[in-house]
């Protein structure tokens, strides 16, 4: 038999925990499936300073470890698997994963995002062996060597300041001639003397031996190649969303990200959508958590709307 649920929340993220809080705290019978570890991308967070509520800051996956341990507390129940569709039965949202098949009155998608890849070659060949995706996984290994960053938004200057506590310098290595980063973290990236900047270049190859020793870049407006020596590369060029699981199913945007309106309610019924995996997100912390509890306030109204017939 297919167990049933009054909600089912999908990823376990800021915003998939949040919706667990709320659902469960509303008496729901809930589920929350996460496919790796609850937390989600925040978890490498080595330091949150901008959480309402931490003036001294908090760590990602402190942060979110006590978010999962207040949801379960209310009775939100979790399961790690992967989940490869949802179909419509009558009423029911069968929410199908690799360790069975869950029916629920309402589903809650909080699957989140993933990096993006360079698309470079080596990147592949490389992928740890200098190849990263993680600065806070795997800065402590490039301690007092060269190190360059691939990307010029929030997430590539955070990454690179969390590298300068270990490596001897870090190369930001930008498309553009000025970071798109909000200014306070262009300002500490300024400020830093240990970070340099390679500006209007590309990666086109990252080579090595055994581990990553160069990378051949190429400048957008001259087209002059070269070569820059490093011992590793962090790539955080962006992200895309976890939604290939849902095509066919739920209306996407150009970019895969799915199309809600202000109850986080996708155009299916009983259907919502949180978090980074929404449409329009701000990719912040204190919003996918908002998101969470509104679609989880709105997925209750929904239950209660259809009880009654």
């Amino acid at each position: 038999m297919v167990e049933q649920y009054d909600i089912v929340i999908i990823g376990g993220g800021p915003a998939g925990l949040s919706a667990g809080i709320y659902a469960s705290r509303a008496l729901r019978k809930s589920l929350l499936i996460e496919m790796g570890f609850t937390g989600g991308q925040i978890v490498d967070a080595e330091f949150v300073e901008n959480y309402p509520g931490f003036p001294d800051g908090i760590s990602g996956l402190g942060l979110t470890g006590l978010m999962h341990r207040q949801a379960e507390k209310f009775g939100l129940n979790t399961l790690m698997a992967e989940v490869t569709g949802i179909e419509l039965n009558g009423e029911s949202r069968i929410v199908k994963t690799s360790s069975g098949d869950f029916a629920s009155k309402a589903v809650i998608i909080a699957s989140g995002s993933e990096r993006d890849k360079l698309g470079a070659l080596g990147e592949a060949e490389f992928s740890g062996r200098g190849v990263s995706y993680c600065a806070t996984c795997d800065g402590a290994f490039f301690r007092d060597q060269v190190v360059a960053v691939v990307g010029g938004g929030d997430a590539a200057i955070t990454e690179a300041l969390h590298l300068t506590s270990f490596a001897q310098q870090v190369i930001i290595i930008h498309r553009r001639q000025a970071l798109r980063a909000t200014p306070l973290l262009g300002r500490r990236a300024a400020a830093d003397p240990k970070l340099a900047f390679r500006w209007n270049s590309v990666v086109e190859q990252i080579e090595g031996g055994d581990v990553v020793k160069s990378l051949r870049l190429r400048n957008v407006k001259t087209d002059d190649v070269s070569t820059l020596d490093v011992s590793g590369v962090f790539i955080a060029i962006g992200f895309k969303p976890n939604t290939a699981y849902l095509k066919g199913m739920l209306p996407l945007d150009t970019d895969g990200y799915i199309i809600t309106n202000e109850k986080m309610e996708t155009d299916v019924p009983g259907i919502y959508a949180v978090g980074d995996i929404r449409a329009g997100s701000i990719r912040q912390v204190v919003s996918a958590t908002g998101d969470g509890a509104t679609a989880a306030v709105y997925a209750e109204e929904y239950i209660i709307e259809h009880e009654r017939f």
